[in-house]
């Protein structure tokens, strides 16, 4: 049976806290990143578009193989509607009937996972899995250096520093 992780986060950028959850899941068949379209609370996010393509130069630094971008949320966006992680988790499930989804929460969700839409579901579907940062490194770290001037190299990857600082985003 195949394993998939399912990881969602902003990714407002991709931090290298978001890598070491990422490398402790190299024993999952895939792992899935999958950034949210529309944040369920309401937080502010560069735009969808961008925050994929970093995505994309951030799974290429990292070489790590069972590592993919997923766009399912652009499929279950309705308009000023939310995509849900429930919707995200059925969806997936049924891209891939036969596999074994576990839900991965960063430690920013973990002691919200109970606000989470159909939370008891989610847990009682799927394997939900709390991996927390082994570097402790946020995506709000990388706006605040970004917005002072100050170079993020040592809190991305090459390729999204690299990116950041010819094009600012923020």
């Amino acid at each position: 049976m195949t394993k998939i992780a399912i990881f969602g986060s902003a990714f407002n950028p991709p931090s290298l806290g978001h890598q070491s959850v990422i490398q402790s899941l190299e024993h999952y068949d895939k792992v899935l990143l999958v950034p949210s379209i529309s944040h369920a609370w309401g937080k502010t996010m560069l735009d969808y578009a961008k925050r994929c393509e970093l995505v994309d130069l951030f799974i290429a630094d990292m070489n790590q193989t069972n590592v993919e971008r997923s766009c399912i949320e652009e499929s279950l966006l309705e308009p000023n509607a939310s995509v849900t992680t429930y919707a995200v988790l059925n969806a997936i499930q049924e891209q891939y009937p036969t596999a074994e989804l576990t839900f991965v929460l960063g430690p920013d969700n973990l002691f919200s996972f109970g606000r989470f839409h159909n939370a008891k579901e989610i847990a009682e579907r799927w394997s939900v899995l709390a991996c927390p940062e082994r570097v402790k490194v946020r995506s709000t770290q990388i706006r605040e250096h970004l917005q002072q001037g100050l170079n993020v190299d040592h809190l991305t990857t090459t390729s999204v520093a690299k990116h950041l600082s010819l094009s600012p985003l923020y």
